[in-house]
C-alpha cells in the first residue's frame, strides 16, 4: 500500500515519528508531507531516516514531477496526524497553501484524520462545524483522546496512541465505501440510504463509557482503571442496529467511535449525572457503561499538596458521588424526562459474604433499572482488557444472560436485550398489552 503521512504543525508532531514506523514495519511504502511549522518540532532528517525518502512541504518543489497532484492521486491512503485546528479549517475550506494541502484535494482514496488541539480549540464552533463538514464528505476524522496536553492542560484533544490511529487507518482502507471521489460521495452512516433499516432505526441511545476522576489537588486525582473499550464497543453495536447515539467520554485509553451524533467529554461524576441528565431526557435508552467513582475528597486542595518535612502524610477524608443510575431512574419516576429504557452495569468482586451475581442481583433491586450488566473485575480482568464476560440481569424476572468472548460479542448480547425489550415494550406487543 502507499501511503502519504501528513504531519500538522503541533506539538504530537513525535508521536506521527512513531507511526511512520508502524507504517512501515508493516511493508508499506510512505510518503512523508508535513507542514513547514511541523518541521518546527520535528525535522526533515528524521521523517527522511524513517520513510527512506525525501521530504517535501512546498507546492514548487519536484514540479518536474508535477508533485502536488502525483503524491494525492497515487496514493492508497492519506494519514494526517496530528490535524490541527487550523488544518481541519483549511481542508474543510479547500485551500491548499502548500503540498499537504494540494494531496488533500486530489486524493481519490481515504483519508483519515486526527486531530491534535487544546480543549478550547476543538469544542469551538468552528472545529465542530469543520469535523462535521469533512466527515459528511467521506473523511474519518478520529476523536481525540481525553488527558495531559501541552503544559499543565489536561482535556478532550490528544492526539491517540499511533497503534490506535493506525488501526483506524487500517479500517478505513480496507473499507470499499471510502475509496470514491470525495466531492461526489459521502460516506455511508449506519442508516445509509438504501440500506436495509436497523432493529434501532430511528432511536436515540446514550452511551456513557470510561472511568470518572475526582479531583484531590491540581495534579492528582481519585481514579479508576477503566478504558472505555466496552462502551465504544457498545456505541458501536447500537450505531450497526441502526441508532443514532450520543456518546459520554470520561477518561478513557481509546477514541470516541466515529458516526456519533454526539460526543460530550466530562471528568467528574458531577459533570456526568449532568450530561446524562441533558443528554437522555430525550432518548431511548440510557446504557450506563461508565465506571463511576463512588468516592471523592471532602474537600480538594487549592494547591498541590506537599510531603511534611517531618515525615507526616495528609489526611484525605472522603465524601460519596452522586449516584448517577438512581438519579436517573428517580427523575423518570418523579416525571422528569428520561430514556423510558435504563441499562445499568455492575462491576463487582465477590468475597466471602456473597457472590458477584448476588451482588448484583440486590444493585438491580436497589437502583431500579430495567437490565444491569454484571461483570467481575479485577487487576487482570475486563478493565484495559479486549475479552469480557458478563450476565445480563433483567427487573421483570426474565432469564438472565451469558455473553462471553470479545469486548463486541458482549455488547452485541446487550444491544439485542436492548432491542427484545423496546419490541416487547411496543404499543401490539404481546407484552404490552
Amino acid at each position: 500500500m502507499e501511503i502519504v503521512l501528513g504531519v500538522g504543525g503541533g506539538i504530537a508532531a513525535y508521536k506521527a515519528a512513531l507511526l511512520l514506523r508502524l507504517m512501515t514495519e508493516a511493508g508499506h511504502g510512505v510518503t512523508v508531507v508535513p507542514t513547514a511549522n511541523a518541521l518546527e518540532f520535528v525535522g526533515t532528517a528524521t521523517w527522511e531516516a524513517l520513510s527512506g525518502r525525501p521530504v517535501r512541504t512546498g507546492t514548487f518543489e519536484a514540479v518536474d514531477e508535477v508533485n502536488h497532484v502525483r503524491l494525492g492521486r497515487q496514493a492508497d491512503l492519506v494519514v494526517v496526524a496530528p490535524a490541527t485546528a487550523d488544518l481541519l479549517a483549511r481542508t474543510a475550506a479547500g485551500m491548499a497553501p502548500d503540498l499537504l494541502g494540494n494531496v488533500l484535494l486530489t486524493a481519490t482514496c481515504p483519508v483519515v484524520l486526527a486531530p491534535a488541539m487544546h480543549t478550547e480549540m476543538w469544542h469551538h464552533p468552528a472545529t465542530v462545524a469543520n469535523v462535521a463538514l469533512l466527515r459528511e464528505r467521506g473523511v474519518t476524522v478520529v476523536e481525540p483522546a481525553v488527558g495531559r496536553l501541552t503544559g499543565a492542560d489536561s482535556g478532550a484533544g490528544r492526539l491517540p496512541e499511533p497503534d490506535e490511529i493506525w488501526e483506524l487507518a487500517q479500517a478505513a482502507a480496507a473499507d470499499p465505501a471510502a475509496r470514491r471521489p470525495r466531492a461526489t460521495t459521502s460516506r455511508p452512516g449506519p442508516a445509509a440510504a438504501g440500506a436495509a433499516p436497523g432493529p434501532l432505526a430511528g432511536r436515540t441511545v446514550v452511551i456513557t463509557a470510561g472511568g470518572t476522576r475526582e479531583a484531590l489537588d491540581p495534579v492528582r486525582y481519585l481514579g479508576n482503571r477503566s478504558s472505555g473499550k466496552q462502551g465504544v464497543a457498545l456505541a458501536r453495536a447500537a450505531l450497526a442496529a441502526g441508532a443514532r447515539v450520543r456518546f459520554i467520554a470520561g477518561s478513557m485509553s481509546v477514541p470516541v467511535p466515529e458516526g456519533v451524533e454526539r460526543a460530550v467529554h466530562v471528568e467528574s461524576t458531577a459533570e456526568l449525572l449532568t450530561a446524562v441528565l441533558e443528554q437522555a431526557a430525550d432518548a431511548d435508552v440510557l446504557v450506563m457503561a461508565a465506571a463511576v467513582a463512588d468516592f471523592r475528597p471532602a474537600e480538594a486542595s487549592e494547591s498541590k499538596m506537599k510531603k511534611g518535612d517531618d515525615g507526616s502524610s495528609p489526611v484525605i477524608v472522603l465524601e460519596r458521588t452522586e449516584d448517577v443510575l438512581a438519579t436517573a431512574v428517580r427523575t423518570r419516576a418523579a416525571g422528569g424526562p428520561m430514556a423510558p429504557l435504563i441499562v445499568g452495569f455492575a462491576a463487582e468482586t465477590g468475597d466471602a459474604e456473597s457472590s458477584v451475581l448476588e451482588y448484583g442481583r440486590a444493585k438491580l433491586a436497589r437502583k431500579g433499572c430495567e437490565m444491569l450488566v454484571v461483570n467481575e473485575v479485577g487487576r487482570d480482568k475486563v478493565f484495559g482488557r479486549d475479552e469480557t464476560a458478563v450476565t445480563i440481569l433483567f427487573a421483570d424476572g426474565s432469564p438472565a444472560v451469558e455473553a462471553a468472548g470479545s469486548k463486541d460479542e458482549a455488547a452485541a448480547a446487550v444491544v439485542g436485550a436492548v432491542v427484545d425489550r423496546l419490541a416487547a415494550s411496543a404499543p401490539g406487543s404481546a407484552s404490552a398489552r
